[in-house]
């Protein structure tokens, strides 16, 4: 593990070295693409490095000897074991036995250690959910009421008339569920003939999935039987606005268009500020320096730790877009204060044997929404056209 370490690090040194190297080339306009080339290749050698670190330090947590677990209490463990048995047989008699535990409208049709599994391994995988705010609800909607005016207050002499003042108005904010399905499947010969672990099998397929749509819908997301994401909201600086700051040339980001970011932001939200962009974004920030010379990036070398810039953390998500002209490719804010979340509770899961012959197929459906609730709460770069 610390060999890794120290190649990490060996390689960080190495590209700004040669991005020095190429700065002062292009000073005396000689740029050398032979020296771009290799920056490139350090830059990729880097994010794969990374990787392997914090995947070795995941795999040495998983092995560290854990102490006995809390039994299951016997009605959870009877319902996990009903479950099984009707994804494995689709029997009716244990599919009256999960309609035990069903909610009004249709029944919570997998076990709850699995619908928790599924949202661990949701949360894992999508950065929106370990930033913005979350809420589980029994309802169709979350209503939130927004504070974006101020009291109208004044001074005043011991003796002096007091006039009515205004009162603040309030905004309410709806934020829908929308329904999100995965449908992975397996042979029928292999739930008769195998000793596979159905719940684990169908959470880590189904989470795969429900987590690669929950993220695309966060960010890129129009709001039309979807969540609305941070990238669909106009430009401006009301709660249901997001700020887009300019800066950057069509081609590549500028150190100062950074700055530009981070101070466009409100200090009372910066305490828990954050960056989200693509991957690619992040190998280009790892080349940019302060006023003072300082490279501004600083990668993370434990498992779960981000990399920093800025000394604020970077989150990747796949789904902001890339630098070119007239995108957006970085925002930056507190996202727990501006973006919420609404999770409808329960997780269903419809088994199907007959759509295709000698195959099961489970239908997994979940409800979630997602939407702005206080915009000035977070910032876009705008890249110049």
């Amino acid at each position: 593990m610390e060999k890794k370490v120290d190649a990490l690090m060996g390689l960080v040194d190495e590209l700004q070295k040669k991005h020095d190297e190429r700065l002062v080339a292009l000073e005396k306009k000689s740029d050398d693409p032979l020296l771009k080339e290799q920056i490139e290749k350090i830059n990729q050698e880097i994010t794969k490095t990374q990787e392997e670190v914090k995947a070795a330090q995941k795999a040495a947590a998983r092995n560290v000897t854990r102490g006995p677990e809390k039994d299951v209490d016997e009605k959870a463990a009877a319902y996990s074991a009903a479950w099984k048995k009707f994804a494995m047989s689709g029997s009716e008699v244990e599919l009256k036995a999960l309609s035990v535990d069903s909610d009004p409208d249709g029944g919570y049709t997998v076990p709850e250690q699995m619908s928790t599994e599924i949202i661990k391994k949701v949360f894992e995988s999508n950065p929106m959910r370990q930033l913005a705010s979350v809420q589980t609800i029994s309802t169709e909607s979350f209503d939130i009421m927004v504070d974006y005016d101020e009291a109208s207050a004044g001074w005043v002499g011991e003796t002096q008339a007091r006039t009515e003042t205004d009162t603040p108005e309030l905004a309410k904010i709806n934020i829908p569920v929308h329904e999100i399905y995965a449908e992975p499947k397996a042979t029928q010969k292999l739930l008769d003939d195998s000793a596979i672990n159905i719940e684990q099998w169908l959470a880590e397929h189904v989470s795969m999935k429900f987590a690669r749509m929950e993220e695309s819908a966060f960010i890129a997301g129009n709001g039309v039987l979807k969540p609305k994401g941070i990238l669909e909201y106009a430009d401006g600086s009301s709660y249901d606005e997001i700020e887009q700051i300019a800066g950057g040339h069509a081609s590549q980001l500028e150190d100062d268009a950074l700055v530009k970011l981070v101070y466009g932001l409100k200090a009372f939200y910066k305490q828990n500020a954050s960056f989200l962009m693509k991957r690619a974004t992040v190998e280009k920030v790892r080349l940019l320096k302060d006023s003072d010379g300082q490279y501004v990036w600083q990668p993370g070398l434990q498992s779960g730790e981000p990399d920093m810039l800025m000394n604020y953390p970077i989150y990747e998500a796949d789904d902001m877009p890339a630098v070119a002209a007239d995108a957006l490719p970085i925002a930056f804010g507190d996202f727990r204060a501006g973006y919420q979340i609404v999770d409808r509770i329960g997780i269903r899961t419809l088994r199907d044997n007959l759509t295709l012959k000698g195959w099961v197929k489970f239908y997994t459906t979940k409800r979630v929404g997602g939407g702005v609730k206080n915009g000035e709460a977070m910032k876009l770069l705008k890249i110049s056209v």
